[in-house]
């Protein structure tokens, strides 16, 4: 007699082996991993370093003797005293120069990046890979690190997304809809919480989810350098990517349709499509060649071509925000750059007329030409080949030649594809509203991310006011916020503090928030002639956003003490309060 398979004679068992996996998973991975590394482990001397007596929140980088000069950040981490990798996942920016809260909380100095420096664990974005932490001992008068030299060297762990999906799992199947930042983020994080579900990434990119911030800032179009993850992690994970583009979702039936005809069923949705590039409604602008916009590799790679080996292209640029700012610093050398704006000064919106004049200092020191307070009228050809355009006309007359010209005027939801959804509502924006947990109202199991989520905003003067915030660092922690909802439905979301950084002629670090209700002064600090300067945007009293070149770790500090809703006013900041001299913070 054949023997009938257990899960056959009893069919909820898949299900309930599912349910017990995904709370078990997470324990056993780090559990098995820390095994691993004291199988590996070898023990190393911390060269200069006598005693473990770092104070609270204290950090030290230092060398280890006998392994070709390689560095770790030794921490006291909530009162533990232990070491981690020394440099940011994100960029390398060394960590020693960050914020260590109270709470454990180690916060990159030029990103924001966050992690828990007692697990290694990501806490905040952009950073993907966690830090390595290593047991450190104190024996006759010297401290001694235990670890994996491979892994003490790289100074990074990647996120350990192995997953043999279970076949009682069927029924659980997470959808993400875009190839973005924020489907990163949900997709890992799901894995890593110890979702054993299906999970299937759907995008019309043409490539696996890259560092999109690096398209304005550089231009880079090389995958090998803008893609996160190679397509063997995903697989890993036993991540299915289509690479097709959705043109509708029923919701009744749970299902994702594409253009090729594809339906892709779900029991959690999530709708992480982006933004779509505004244009102008002009004369030449919709016909001419060598006009575009710039959101993802092709349209870089467009550009570039278009700019070619030749020196001395007219480029006009119109659109004085972050990413026409950003394309007009990458341009500048060896080109003719022109930025027409209908500010009076650059990023005068976000950022104010005074930074928006330093901003400007600083970029045309480069060589770019500005017309601000300019109004756009028309494109027209080219007299040597009427297909692409020749020339950008001002309203007041003026004549831009253009071998190029890049539109750097916004972006749009891009939800095109529930406009004549009928059960999905729309806002005038075309944007989704969602809770605090991403969940898009009056949709079941229905989750909206990044550039396409209005949501309702507790940072400093938010009050909890639907906002749209379009941040790198947004979209990949929302990803995170719906992966925890997923696996863990009762635990109530934490706010972060939106973060993000701009290429302009320095680097600049912002925070928080001003769209919920504005802000109405602004307190300078620094010395703004020598390119180090803080700015603090106030609504009354409070500091609702901050912006600094040349002042880290400021940023750093003040997207914690946003966190912990533990900001000063505005009187203590004009009355010189240097933000750095509060310490680490609870």
């Amino acid at each position: 007699m054949n023997a009938v398979p257990l899960f056959a004679r009893h069919p909820q068992l898949p299900r309930l082996f599912c349910q017990l996996t995904r709370h078990t998973t997470y324990q056993t991975k780090r559990s098995l991993s820390t095994t691993l590394q004291r199988r590996m482990a070898q023990e190393y001397k911390l060269k200069g370093v006598t005693s473990l007596s770092l104070g609270p929140t204290e950090k030290q980088e230092v060398e280890l003797e006998g392994l070709d000069g390689a560095k770790v950040l030794l921490v006291n981490a909530a009162g533990k005293v232990q070491a981690t990798g020394p440099r940011c996942t994100h960029y390398g920016a060394p960590l020693v120069k960050g914020v260590l809260g109270r709470n454990g909380k180690l916060t990159c100095p030029w990103h924001g990046a966050c992690f828990n420096a007692t697990t290694g664990d990501i806490e905040n974005a952009p950073a993907l890979d966690t830090l390595p932490v290593f047991n450190v001992t104190e024996r006759d008068g010297a401290v001694y690190l235990t670890g994996d030299p491979d892994l003490i060297k790289a100074g990074r762990r990647k996120p350990n997304i192995k997953c043999a999906v279970q076949g009682g799992a069927q029924t659980d199947k997470v959808v993400v809809v875009g190839g973005g930042s924020g489907s990163l983020g949900v997709i890992e994080g799901l894995r890593e919480k110890g979702f054993s579900g299906y999970i299937t990434l759907i995008t019309n990119e043409g490539y696996l989810p890259i560092d999109r911030t690096k398209l304005s800032k550089t231009l880079m179009t090389d995958l090998n350098k803008l893609q996160f993850r190679d397509e063997e992690f995903f697989k890993s994970g036993n991540i299915d990517i289509v690479q097709e583009e959705v043109t509708g979702v029923d919701f009744a039936s749970r299902t994702v349709s594409t253009k090729s005809g594809g339906k892709f069923a779900y029991s959690k949705l999530v709708l992480a499509t982006g933004g779509t590039p505004k244009v102008l409604p002009l004369q030449g602008f919709k016909v001419l060649g060598n006009i575009f916009t710039l959101r993802n590799v092709r349209d870089a790679e467009n550009i570039k071509k278009a700019i070619g080996e030749s020196k001395g292209k007219k480029i006009v640029i119109i659109g004085s925000s972050f990413i026409g700012m950003e394309v007009a610093g990458c341009t500048a050398a060896n080109n003719d750059v022109t930025v027409v704006g209908m500010e009076k000064t650059p990023l005068e919106r976000v950022l104010g007329e005074r930074v928006g004049n330093l901003i400007r200092k600083g970029i045309e020191a480069k060589g770019v030409k500005f017309y601000m307070e300019a109004g756009v009228e028309k494109a027209e050809p080219s007299a040597s080949d009427p297909s692409v355009v020749g020339s950008v006309h001002l309203k007041d007359g003026t004549k831009l030649d253009a071998d190029l010209v890049i539109l750097g005027v916004g972006v749009s939801p891009a939800t095109e594809y529930l406009r004549d959804n009928g059960v999905a509502r729309l806002e005038g924006d075309g944007s989704l509203k969602t809770d605090e947990s991403f969940s898009v109202a009056g949709l079941k199991d229905v989750y909206a991310i990044g550039d396409i989520a209005s949501y309702p905003y507790h940072g400093p003067g938010g009050e909890g006011k639907y906002v749209r915030i379009e941040h790198w660092n947004v979209a990949q922690n929302a990803g995170r916020t719906v992966a925890n909802h997923i696996v863990s439905p009762d635990m109530k979301p934490e706010f972060f503090t939106p973060v993000f950084w701009s290429a302009l002629a320095q680097q600049l670090r912002y925070c928080g928030n001003t769209t919920a209700n504005g802000w109405d002064d602004v307190v300078m600090q620094g010395q703004p002639d020598d390119g180090k300067w803080v700015a603090y945007y106030t609504k009354g009293d409070t500091v609702v956003a901050m912006a600094s070149m040349g002042m880290d770790p400021i940023m750093a500090q003040c997207a914690q003490l946003m966190q912990l809703h533990k900001m000063p006013g505005k009187k203590e900041l004009e009355g010189g309060l240097d933000i750095l001299s509060l310490g680490p913070q609870q």
